[in-house]
């Protein structure tokens, strides 16, 4: 089961994913970054993540995403920067989220959850460690935004790209690549196959040869369900992946219970709303053509 440190860091980042996820799935992202030019829902979804980083090499931001094929990140970058500068796209993203979270959290946006959320999560970005972890630490960097709900969501952009962070060196700890983790995400349910594979840019050659060794290592069945020993490895790496995210929620020290009872009603406001998918846990599962 972990810590209670790390069981609370799980939480955290439960709670707090669909709150910092309406980046990815708002129209009024893909509405801001249209107008400054940018060429369909990926060159939106890349250019918005990526920003924090600077103007980053395509090599840079498929490295630290991990999971997207090449030629998917390729297609986005560097051109985004052609069209806008990462302040640019900063900026876009806060007014996006402006818009969009006063429409999906209505009266609630000036509630106490709100500012309790903001204050703590705020706390626990700027007393953590991000040695190592660079998307945690560029998002961390960012400029105060002011107003509690956008410094909410911005807290949480750092917290879960932490936890990402921690999670690629889980990976590659294990020597699991970029294709591989893809198709354990799948087999474990955790996110549809195909749409995975589609979205991340795999092939199905590609994605088939991740399977064959995967089941090499004995991770997978013939149907492409995990074994007993899949199963094993995969919950290891998510045990993993929960103890290093545990220190910054562990900076919070009892408050960090609090932080998840303020973001829980505002993360079910917004799931009710249906404006992120249920299957929104770092997968990504859909369409942005």
């Amino acid at each position: 089961m972990g810590t209670q440190d790390e069981q609370v860091a799980r939480l955290v980042w439960q709670y707090g994913e669909p709150i910092h996820a309406v980046l990815f799935f708002a129209p009024e992202t893909r509405e801001a970054t249209d107008g400054l030019g940018l060429k369909g829902g990926w060159m939106s979804y890349f250019g918005c993540r990526a920003a924090p980083l600077g103007a980053a090499s395509a090599a840079v931001v498929t490295s630290i995403f991990y999971g997207f094929h090449p030629g998917r990140v390729e297609r986005a970058i560097p051109d985004v920067w052609s069209h806008a500068e990462p302040r640019q796209l900063l900026d876009a993203r806060l007014s996006a989220m402006d818009g969009a979270l006063g429409r999906l959290l209505g009266d609630a946006i000036d509630g106490p959850d709100v500012r309790r959320a903001a204050s703590l999560a705020t706390a626990a970005v700027h007393s953590a460690d991000f040695s190592g972890r660079p998307l945690g630490a560029s998002n961390a960097a960012l400029a105060d935004p002011g107003a509690p709900h956008l410094q909410l969501w911005q807290a949480l952009g750092a917290v879960r790209e932490h936890r990402g962070d921690g999670h690629v060196t889980c990976l590659v700890a294990n020597q699991v690549d970029p294709c591989e983790s893809l198709v354990m995400q799948a087999a474990t349910g955790r996110s549809e196959r195909e749409s995975l594979r589609s979205n991340r840019g795999w092939s199905e050659e590609e994605w088939q040869t991740a399977v064959t060794r995967l089941r090499e290592r004995g991770w997978l069945d013939d149907n492409e369900r995990p074994t007993a020993a899949g199963t094993k490895a995969r919950d290891a790496i998510e045990a993993a992946t929960d103890r290093l995210a545990a220190p910054l929620v562990a900076t919070l020290g009892a408050r960090a219970v609090e932080l998840v009872e303020a973001m829980r009603p505002l993360a079910e406001r917004i799931m009710a709303a249906g404006e992120v998918p249920k299957f929104n846990n770092m997968g990504l599962p859909w369409s942005r053509e």
